[in-house]
């Protein structure tokens, strides 16, 4: 099988403030690419979810009613690094969690310590490994001590509720390796490659609840392959959220996209791996950009004085 890439993993934020400062003052993540209210590969990607918000030109009468925006951070650009999608839809302070997203462990002296200073609660969970939490719950395990790889961010950890089905799908269709198998523990540890963040699965009793603070985890593989991966899902009568899609971004490359779900409902986007590259270049300017959007936000102001309320999802 050609190569395929852990990409990123998009979480719903409702403070963008105090999120951006968990991955940037805390975990030491760097801002890679920022993208305001347009219908991009990720607008697009999203409007089947049904608290996102496709924009219309009706939006732009309305500052911030129906209007989003998105900001990639990580330890380095998403071709060799597991990044994080941040979704910020204006109106919305919070989103309900449920038990599917289990949190994403990183080897990272430098976030232990930045955590220490700036008195971010950090709770010791073993020898040497720190629980924390981002803004909105989403949990972080920090390995106090790092690696020689240029990626810290190890793994990203998600609920199943029956082990050996989940591995039938993500090992037999999807053509992950298993890297580690603990039927005792009911967890497995999964992956494309050596060098890239893993894929760790943990059963657990009682089902998978997404509630509304779902995520998505993304992966690219060589265009040519999204077709076949598209029919391999049909025969095996495997769920389709988003048939392959070509999304077109002016000025920059047409992606193809087609997004699954497995047994338990996790979302699962695979992307064009050749046209997303150059979707995905870092912007220099990403990290002054989120600073001055954040500094005109004005979106809290503009909710009281309409007298809307920010919802909770």
């Amino acid at each position: 099988m050609a190569a395929r890439r852990a990409l990123h993993f998009v979480f719903k934020v409702g403070n963008r403030f105090q999120t951006a400062r968990f991955y940037r003052d805390v975990l030491g993540m760097k801002v890679e690419s920022r993208s305001v209210a347009r219908l991009e590969c990720s607008g697009a990607i999203s409007a089947h979810c049904s608290d996102y918000t496709r924009i219309t030109e009706d939006s732009f009468s309305k500052p911030y009613d129906g209007k989003w925006s998105k900001t990639m951070v990580g330890f380095g650009p998403e071709d060799d690094h597991f990044v994080a999608e941040l979704t910020y839809n204006y109106g919305v302070g919070d989103y309900k969690l449920g038990n599917d997203f289990m949190g994403i462990t990183l080897a990272s002296s430098q976030a232990v310590s930045n955590a220490r200073k700036l008195e971010w609660p950090l709770t010791e969970v073993a020898e040497g490994v720190f629980e924390t939490e981002a803004p909105g719950g989403y949990k972080f395990y920090l390995q106090n001590r790092s690696l020689p790889q240029s990626d810290p961010v190890l793994k990203v950890t998600l609920a199943v509720s029956d082990l050996q089905k989940s591995l039938n799908y993500w090992c037999n269709l999807l053509g992950m390796k298993i890297y580690e198998k603990d039927e005792e523990k009911q967890r497995a540890l999964l992956g494309y490659a050596d060098n890239q963040c893993k894929l760790e699965l943990q059963g657990v009793k009682g089902g998978v609840d997404h509630a509304a603070a779902f995520g998505r985890i993304a992966f690219s593989c060589p265009q040519k392959e999204l077709p076949d991966l598209e029919d391999l899902m049909k025969r095996e009568n495997q769920k389709i959220l988003t048939p392959l899609v070509s999304l077109d971004t002016p000025g920059k490359a047409t992606v193809q996209v087609v997004i699954l779900a497995d047994p338990d409902g996790h979302e699962i986007c695979f992307v064009g791996d050749e046209a997303f590259r150059e979707l995905s270049k870092m912007d220099p300017e990403g990290s002054k950009l989120l600073d001055d959007a954040m500094a005109a936000d004005k979106s809290d102001e503009w909710f009281a004085k309409h007298n809307k309320p920010k919802a909770s999802g």
